[in-house]
């Protein structure tokens, strides 16, 4: 935890850019309500690359900006999307530039401790903004991204984080069912993230250690968060949903495995986290997760209540299983369709001028990872008001050569 510091807001700002790609937008489409929707993109890594081209292939929305770090990834994409030289932003201002150039919306796809500052630029140039979750790595950026998220209401503007669980109508119908009492009052919930490492080492010999980290954020502390907020976030956004709201305390344990040697040999994240969350009305949640083996994979939320249980798995099994049975899905693909779905959901709320906004939600599982994290790393029991009083920020101080 030695890169965990409290950087001032210009090293910080300076950092940040340097992390991600910048995007610049145009009008708003408001004003031209016949054409296509402009959309930018800032961050032009993988997950950018697959999630960027269902905006023109769903909505028929334009790319007509791109902006990152690392030229590489700019130069293939501007191929990809055939986005004029002239539109295609490099360096540590280049998501700035983005923002403030012609185009309606914004799409964040950057290591997750640059969105709080990327959606704020996007918003205060006036521009849509869907942004990958995690929405933050800290209290400070959680707060950070509420705060642009009320400004972007205020301008009638839509505020989207992809959360794709939240998009499935199938998870839709068993939140519904367990909110109305089919399982009973829930008692006792078990939350699991199990899988394989996410990535193995993404750098080359000879490479910047600093592009190096953002190549492999995944298994960067301060960058992803860890991930039980990178990754593992999406359990516990499910388990917020069905159980109505946030935990009031935590408690737990976790570590890192040896991984030297190996082609995960990267970064500095742990690779399992162990988590009792208490939630209201006596309510407990067991978390865990490891990212250790790809022999067995896991994402799953249960609740449990005297009529029944709720058991849930991310692209898998929908059901509710007891007095009111019912089967939603065998397997569904929340993945890909959660993710097409919230994106339809965002254009079409640009086109009919009608803002869509989940900035406190997210913020509100962001936290919950949050706070599990810091019970772990110091394994104690820490309230939701403790953690909600936190001033650090996780600083990466990459050092990019330019």
């Amino acid at each position: 935890m030695s890169n965990r510091t409290d950087p001032d807001r210009r090293d910080f700002v300076k950092t940040a850019a340097a992390g991600l790609l910048i995007l610049k937008p145009a009008t708003v489409f408001g004003s031209q309500a016949n054409s296509a929707v402009e959309v930018g993109l800032i961050g032009c890594g993988g997950r950018g690359n697959w999630l960027a081209p269902f905006f023109p292939e769903y909505t028929g929305a334009r790319i007509v900006a791109l902006a990152d770090v690392v030229q590489e990834h700019l130069d293939s994409t501007v191929k990809t999307f055939k986005v004029d030289s002239s539109r295609a932003y490099y360096g540590p201002e280049a998501y700035k530039e983005l923002a403030h150039s012609k185009l309606d919306a914004v799409i964040i796809e950057t290591p997750p401790i640059y969105h709080p500052l990327h959606a704020e630029e996007a918003v205060k140039a006036g521009k849509h903004v869907f942004c990958a979750k995690p929405i933050a790595v800290d209290v400070p950026g959680c707060q950070s991204f509420q705060a642009s998220g009320k400004q972007a209401a205020q301008k009638n503007l839509s505020f989207w984080a992809d959360f794709q669980t939240r998009a499935q109508e199938v998870y839709k119908e068993a939140a519904r069912r367990v909110h109305q009492g089919d399982i009973g009052k829930p008692a006792f919930a078990q939350v699991l993230y199990y899988a394989g490492r996410p990535v193995k080492d993404r750098g080359t010999p000879g490479m910047d250690p600093g592009e190096r980290r953002l190549l492999n954020f995944f298994t960067d502390k301060a960058i992803s968060g860890d991930i039980i907020v990178e990754q593992n976030i999406h359990v516990i956004d499910v388990a917020n949903w069905l159980l109505q709201g946030h935990p009031l305390k935590a408690t737990g344990t976790g570590g890192r495995t040896d991984w030297s040697g190996t082609p995960s040999d990267t970064g500095d994240a742990w690779d399992h986290f162990q988590v009792t969350y208490w939630y209201g009305n006596e309510v407990q949640a067991d978390f865990s997760s490891n990212q250790l083996t790809n022999s067995f994979s896991d994402l799953c939320v249960r609740v449990f209540g005297i009529k029944g249980c709720a058991d849930t798995h991310y692209g898998g099994l929908v059901r509710i299983t007891g007095d009111n049975a019912w089967l939603g899905a065998e397997k569904d693909d929340t993945f890909k369709q959660g993710c097409v779905n919230n994106i339809k959901a965002f254009v079409a709320s640009i086109r009919d001028g009608k803002p869509i906004n989940n900035a406190d939600q997210s913020a509100e599982s962001n936290l919950t990872a949050i706070l599990g994290r810091m019970a772990a790393y110091q394994q104690r029991l820490i309230t939701w008001e403790e953690m909600m009083k936190s001033k650090e920020r996780l600083h990466a101080d990459l050092k990019l050569k330019w």
